[in-house]
């Protein structure tokens, strides 16, 4: 099944953040990366239908940029893998293989999810 998550991908960068206590730095989630977590929660849970997957799944993942910006793809996949998990599959460990597009929409950039048993 293909999942739909509307609006601009946004890389690690952009949802985390970094504090330090001490010497011992900590990454929380900013709220902004709360916010679109939740977000593509509710968007993937309007569209999974079925019980979330049990073993190994394999993904197809399409980015589809607004712009033609020059990007790392592996920035790009952490918020909507932990997203999905406990909805498409019951953790975001079983993902065993991973295929990335990058692409351009300008008017409807996305993020798009195939996500199948392996």
């Amino acid at each position: 099944m293909t999942l739909t998550l509307s609006g601009e991908p946004k890389s690690t960068q952009h949802i985390y953040g970094l504090v330090c206590y001490g010497r011992h730095p900590k990454r929380y989630m900013s709220h902004e990366g709360r916010a679109l977590k939740e977000r593509y929660q509710a968007e993937a849970r309007a569209q999974w239908r079925d019980k979330p997957l049990k073993g190994e799944v394999r993904m197809h993942v399409t980015l589809y940029f607004g712009t033609r910006r020059r990007v790392d793809w592996d920035n790009f996949h952490k918020l909507s893998c932990d997203a999905l998990s406990g909805i498409a599959y019951e953790d975001d460990s079983q993902i065993r293989q991973v295929t990335v597009m990058l692409a351009y929409d300008k008017a409807n950039p996305r993020i798009e999810i195939a996500v199948a048993p392996l």
